[in-house]
């Protein structure tokens, strides 16, 4: 049976250090009054009362100031060791009256030492022998009424004050425990703070690269292929001037765009577009500039209330259709395109449609590349939506064109969903 008691073996303190040996000096205080005391009789009392002294200092040596720190907070040991010492105390009592002094370190052991029932009961115990035993039993009314009331007005103080001084000991010690616990939680965290820092860094530079991979893609990569194709077109226009430097002009149109855009993504800054227009306006103009370079019609249409998202979500969007209208000139052979940006309660949807040669879906999604170069194509866009929650689905049949769809929540800028 184990009890929970004020305080522990391992407490630190003054308080610890100052009970430890407490008993012990209070049995050697009124050991020295006993014996220097000149009352008649005092020969027979020391016979009587060295003995007694010596068994119950080995007692309390042993049972409490070099107990073993594995019987501490335990019922069994701890209330035996009260109950012997409260004998001898009141055999002590008996031989001098004086051994009260040591006898009422019952009071301050006993909420030390033992749960709170063993506590009170042993409180009760060492205030009647202090009563009775140094003067006798009463044998008056008034004798008797003095002494219950004193052993009863003793007991009920001592009972509440040590009570209250326990339950203030156990919330301290659990204050402790908890303190140290917390400190052991904070050096952990500390140390996986550090360690997450360290991934966050080594992610943080992949991830870097990864954005300036597709930024590279989406920028300086097409932007080149439309100024090589519309080289190629001027050359095959010489004969007609008019149309050769039409395509000389959009050749230089689609350098200084790709100059523009490669500075603003090498500073990981949202495209051009997007600082001078919402998205759906954004989107009108580069379906326009593909429209008029690629000779193919293309309708831009918004639904719902459009409201601005957050800057990482526009710019995904944006660069979706972007790299859709890049595919559809390569691959396509559209006749007409539609792009439609739809704005839902909680989420913003762009479908990107066209009339062309379609493909047969794979894993990937990509449509087959014609000329054997490779891409980042929808796989990017795919990983650039991933990054802010969103989905990018494609469908596409042979002969019936191709749907892309892109997805993302509408996390509007500030915060608010």
């Amino acid at each position: 049976m184990t009890s929970t008691t004020g305080t522990t073996g391992d407490e630190p303190g003054d308080l610890r250090r100052f009970l430890t040996p407490l008993p012990l000096a209070l049995l050697g205080v009124a050991t020295v009054l006993c014996l220097v005391q000149p009352e008649e009789g005092a020969a027979n009392a020391r016979v009587t009362v060295v003995p007694l002294v010596v068994v119950t200092a080995a007692w309390t040596l042993a049972m409490y100031t070099l107990r073993s720190p594995a019987w501490t907070g335990r019922t069994g040991p701890m209330l035996t060791y009260v109950a012997v010492q409260q004998v001898l105390a009141a055999l002590l009592m008996t031989r001098h009256p004086i051994f009260f002094v040591f006898a009422v370190i019952g009071f301050v052991q006993a909420y030390d030492l033992l749960p709170r029932q063993w506590a009170f009961l042993s409180v009760g115990a060492t205030s009647l022998m202090i009563n009775l035993i140094p003067g006798g039993v009463p044998d008056t009314s008034k004798r008797i009424a003095i002494a219950a009331a004193s052993v009863c007005l003793q007991t009920c103080l001592i009972g509440l004050f040590g009570n209250v001084s326990q339950r203030f000991n156990e919330r301290s010690e659990e204050r402790r425990r908890l303190v140290a616990k917390l400190t052991a939680v904070i050096a952990e965290n500390n140390g996986l703070h550090a360690q997450l820092l360290t991934q966050a860094r080594e992610a943080g530079i992949q991830d870097e690269r990864q954005r300036m991979a597709r930024e590279i893609h989406d920028t300086i990569a097409q932007g080149l292929a439309g100024i090589i194709t519309q080289l190629q077109a001027a050359d095959r226009a010489r004969p007609q001037p008019d149309r050769h430097e039409w395509h000389l002009e959009q050749a230089r149109t689609l350098a200084r765009e790709s100059l523009a855009a490669a500075r603003r993504s090498v500073a990981a800054l949202q495209p051009v577009e997007l600082d001078e227009a919402h998205l759906p306006s954004a989107i009108h103009d580069l379906a326009q500039r593909w429209s008029a370079r690629e000779s193919v019609p293309s309708c831009v249409e918004a639904t719902g209330d459009p409201v601005p998202l957050l800057t990482e979500i526009e710019v995904a969007l944006f660069r979706v259709a972007q790299e859709t209208l890049a595919n559809i000139a390569k691959h396509a052979g559209a006749s007409k395109v539609r792009l439609t940006i739809s704005y839902l309660e909680d989420t913003v949807m762009l479908d990107v449609h066209d009339d062309g040669v379609g493909f047969t879906v794979t894993e990937h999604d990509d449509p087959p590349a014609a000329d054997g170069e490779g891409g980042y194509g929808l796989h990017g866009l795919r990983r650039r939506l991933d990054r802010v929650l969103g989905t990018l689905t494609v469908e596409s049949t042979p002969g019936a064109g191709t749907a892309v769809n892109a997805s993302v929540p509408a996390i509007r800028r500030g915060g608010d969903a």
